[in-house]
């Protein structure tokens, strides 16, 4: 399927590793030109590469720490300047921390919120004017914690929940400007995070690394993990012309981890 995205501008935030550099690989690979927005300027600057020379777009590492304001709108502008149209902006960054309520400290908060929920607030608010005029599309990778509250998740799922609605508030302005605003809701994929999870898991039970997956999978009711590259390809497809009509929607894409309706 011609997905119709060669020639047009990406930015994604968190691009230079997990979901995120998954996701900038399927938007290259379908011919578009990127951005990628992190903190480590080394390996953004080496994934940019390696992307620009397997798929012959051009690739723009913008190195930031998202959470800052100040940092959120230099890299908007850097970017507008690298693609002059911004015609789909991906909003990947941030991991929250797990762990026991009383545990988590002040700055455990501040800093969950600041890297996801306001980056994205931020990065949406500095390149609407472009994404305006280009009748552009915003994509939020949120995930299933925003509607499966866990005791050891307080920060993420409050984290996910506030973004969920976010999403949904501005899509009714996207209604009204042209810029589609949609989001995604990750499970479980084969992504540097799952590996540490795992590695836990293994350590608090001696178990092998076939069992700790065993485990979790048949903890979380799903037959396998996902793969990065299919929250891409989801993506892609949201971004496309093939999917004007949706707007303000949230897709589980979790292989049937959430059984809620």
């Amino acid at each position: 399927m011609d997905l119709g995205l060669s020639g047009k501008g990406a930015v994604v935030t968190g691009g230079s590793r997990g979901l995120g550099a998954a996701i900038a690989d399927v938007l290259a690979r379908e011919g578009m030109d990127i951005v990628l927005m992190a903190r480590d300027a080394d390996k953004l600057a080496g994934f940019a590469a390696e992307l620009s020379q397997k798929h012959g777009v051009k690739v723009t590492p913008v190195s930031a720490d998202l959470s800052r304001a100040e940092d959120v709108e230099r890299s908007a502008a850097a970017a507008v300047a690298a693609l002059g149209s911004v015609d789909v902006l991906v909003n990947s960054a941030g991991a929250t921390k797990r762990g026991d309520f009383f545990s988590l400290t002040e700055a455990d908060w501040e800093s969950g919120y600041a890297l996801k929920f306001f980056s994205a607030v931020r990065m949406s608010r500095a390149l609407w004017p472009s994404l305006k005029a280009s009748a552009g599309a915003i994509i939020n990778i949120v995930g299933i914690g925003g509607r499966m509250p866990a005791s050891d998740f307080t920060i993420g799922g409050s984290v996910n929940a506030a973004l969920l609605n976010f999403t949904k508030a501005l899509a009714e302005v996207g209604t009204r400007d042209g810029v589609r605003v949609n989001a995604v809701n990750p499970g479980f994929f084969r992504t540097d995070r799952l590996a540490h999870s795992l590695r836990s898991l293994r350590e608090q039970t001696g178990c092998s690394a076939d069992e700790a997956e065993a485990t979790l999978l048949a903890k979380l009711g799903v037959r396998r993990f996902g793969e990065a590259e299919e929250v891409g390809d989801l993506i892609a497809f949201m971004v496309s012309r093939h999917a004007s009509y949706m707007n303000g929607s949230a897709i589980e894409l979790d292989g049937g981890t959430r059984r809620g309706i």
